[in-house]
């Protein structure tokens, strides 16, 4: 592939989650990753439960109908649940599914630093970063821990991109509490 085509490739970035409930925080680290790395395109993948947490608050149908509503104006985000279609709720799972289903596009996976934390205990995770490039959003409280975590230390700047911009100071887990 010529270098001309490289670079007008198309660029996907996928961000993951429970979305229980999706806020603006959310959106804000869409639009960054986008003006940032000149995405196309970003799709927030909802899962239908964190394997690492008890239970969602709200049903899978609410969080889509409820993600669709607040980017109503923000028409470069796509809303979407995969699971079903891909048979497996693995984020290498979904990965490999864009990767192949888009096979002429960059793909860029979008994380918060709470989960590059854990990240290593993902399935396959050391997988991840020879299928796309990593970007890691710095939240509240968890960039010393991100920046020590496992999977930082054994991968170089090339592979995981961490992410310095304004935050905003909000959680799902804060506004189920409201």
């Amino acid at each position: 592939m010529g270098r001309a085509k490289l670079e007008n490739r198309k660029k996907i970035g996928i961000l993951g989650g429970t979305f229980d409930p999706a806020h603006i925080g959310h959106i804000i680290i869409s639009k960054e990753a986008k003006k940032k790395f000149k995405l196309d395109q970003v799709v927030w993948a909802l899962t239908k439960k964190n394997p690492f947490k008890t239970k969602s608050s709200l049903s899978l149908k609410d969080r889509i109908k409820y993600a669709k509503n607040i980017n109503s104006k923000n028409r470069f985000i796509k809303i979407g649940f995969y699971e079903k279609k891909i048979k497996s709720n693995k984020t290498i799972d979904l990965i490999k599914y864009f990767v192949k289903k888009n096979n002429n596009s960059k793909i860029y996976f979008i994380m918060g630093a709470d989960n590059l934390v854990s990240f290593h205990k993902w399935k396959k995770s050391n997988l991840i970063p020879n299928l796309c490039k990593i970007l890691v959003f710095d939240r509240y409280g968890y960039k010393a821990k991100s920046l020590k975590s496992p999977t930082f230390k054994k991968y170089n700047k090339k592979d995981i991109n961490f992410i310095k911009f304004r935050k905003v100071n909000i959680s799902s887990s804060k506004l189920r509490k409201i």
